[in-house]
């Protein structure tokens, strides 16, 4: 296996910084050519010095000549600016992008990588419940792979190895159900911000560690397989799994069903995504089955947990809605982090801006782009108010 050179675009998140722990275990196998960041200029900066990339990018224009000036003696080329994530996507010098920014800003890079050739790994829900049919048509008229970083969605991907010619039934997406399983609203009503951030299973960054203690990220993982996988919403099912230990599971036509198994660590998938095909041996915690001695399975509360209803019927609906859905849904979870709405009232948000916001069933990017202008536009005024 030759050296493989990696862009990780969001670097310095979590899914970024475990990326570079896999890359700095087997510096034989990957080389960090392309890091970028959009406000943690000081990580980015340590990053670049020890992983001597090719390009950095800060996002934030107003602290370029901070990054220039610190890595002024060496030899990393440095850009800022939205434009510059996208001219640096459609560089030659890499082979595999990691797609990490967080939430919509990641989907022009993605699609910047693709049109250019690249094969993406992708740990940006968010790209494909905004525009997941054009994204993926890019992929298949360039002939190239999107790999899923997400756990859930690797594990589909492993269980789909080696078997392309068998139909899928449905995918069985698992959830842990966050830190408020069981919940009712009268015990939601009063959750704050310090308490949602606190998962049971998984260290994961601020926005999609709140969308898991709403359902929120389960539902736009139910579009993502979607457009991941080719399949129909009614193949796509949720269920509750406390443990977090399978991970996501494919049921085929004749019943069978696989399974894809092990601890809650997002550095496995991560591995698997930049190597593929080819699996990395690694000193990783194995997964004991003495110590999980039972495994626990439950339907997910949406009633309660309504965030999760809404998505389903964004996915239903298709169109431009799950692009509404996803955009209010930022801005919601954005006012929550900043202890400007409630929990429940991040719901509200995301209900009113998918009632408000005109249907468009088969929208072309710019209508994507445009909708998504609308929604967060609206669900701002809403927050305001």
């Amino acid at each position: 296996m030759s050296q493989k050179r990696i862009a990780i675009f969001g670097s310095t998140g979590s899914i970024g910084t475990q990326a570079l722990e896999v890359i700095a275990a087997n510096p034989e196998k990957f080389s960090a050519e392309v890091l970028t960041a959009q406000t943690n200029d000081e990580l980015l900066v340590q990053q670049a010095i020890k992983f001597n990339p090719n390009v950095v990018v800060i996002g934030d224009e107003k602290k370029y000549f901070k990054v220039k000036e610190a890595l002024a003696g060496t030899d990393v080329k440095v850009f800022a600016g939205e434009k510059a994530l996208e001219e640096v996507a459609a560089m030659d010098c890499y082979d595999l992008m990691l797609a990490a920014i967080v939430g919509y800003a990641g989907l022009k890079p993605t699609l910047e990588a693709l049109e250019t050739g690249k094969a993406v790994a992708l740990a940006n829900k968010e790209t494909l419940v905004v525009a997941g049919d054009i994204v993926m048509k890019k992929a298949m008229e360039k002939r190239v792979p999107v790999i899923p970083v997400d756990s859930e969605h690797s594990a589909i991907f492993q269980c789909l190895v080696g078997e392309t010619r068998n139909r899928i039934e449905k995918v069985i997406l698992t959830a842990s159900g966050g830190p408020f399983r069981g919940k009712k609203p009268n015990f939601l009503v009063n959750v704050k911000r310090d308490h949602a951030l606190q998962h049971p299973n998984w260290t994961m960054g601020a926005k999609i560690t709140i969308d898991s203690a709403t359902l929120m990220n389960k539902g736009l993982e139910m579009i993502e397989a979607k457009w991941l996988f080719n399949l129909a919403p009614d193949q796509i099912q949720v269920v509750i799994h406390p443990q977090s230990i399978i991970h996501s599971m494919v049921q085929f036509e004749d019943g069978s069903i696989k399974a894809q198994m092990g601890l809650p660590d997002m550095k496995l998938p991560i591995q698997y995504a930049l190597g593929f095909p080819n699996r990395i041996a690694n000193n990783s915690p194995r997964l004991n089955f003495r110590t999980f001695s039972t495994l626990n399975f439950e339907e997910p509360d949406i009633k309660t947990f309504r965030n999760l209803g809404l998505a389903i019927e964004a996915l239903n609906k298709g169109g431009n809605m799950p692009s509404i859905l996803n955009a209010a849904n930022e801005i919601a979870v954005y006012a929550f982090l900043r202890n400007r709405i409630g929990f429940l009232d991040m719901t509200e948000v995301v209900e009113q801006t998918m009632n408000k916001i005109p249907f468009i069933e088969t929208p072309t990017l710019d209508e994507y782009f445009d909708s998504d202008g609308e929604a967060r536009s609206f669900a701002a005024s809403l927050i305001q108010m």
